[in-house]
């Protein structure tokens, strides 16, 4: 099956807040003393946040995989 123009476009969000997600935990773990003033707390939100958009970026991949690529 040929994929549209809006599964293309569904499938390049999906992948650009992959690597979002990805660079935001790189982040967090790697290079924290760069990001400035953030409690506990806010780090803590932060690695949440970021990895709760990877989960979903990995999701609609998936998704997207499993009905329009075949």
């Amino acid at each position: 099956m040929k994929k549209s123009k809006i599964i293309e476009a569904l499938r390049a969000q999906a992948l650009a807040d992959k690597i979002k997600a990805q660079m935001a935990l790189d982040l967090l773990e790697n290079q924290a003393v760069g990001i400035g003033d953030h409690t506990v707390n806010d780090f803590m939100q932060d690695a949440q946040e970021a990895l709760t958009l990877l989960v979903d970026a990995d999701d609609k991949l998936e998704c997207i995989e499993k009905y329009w690529n075949k």
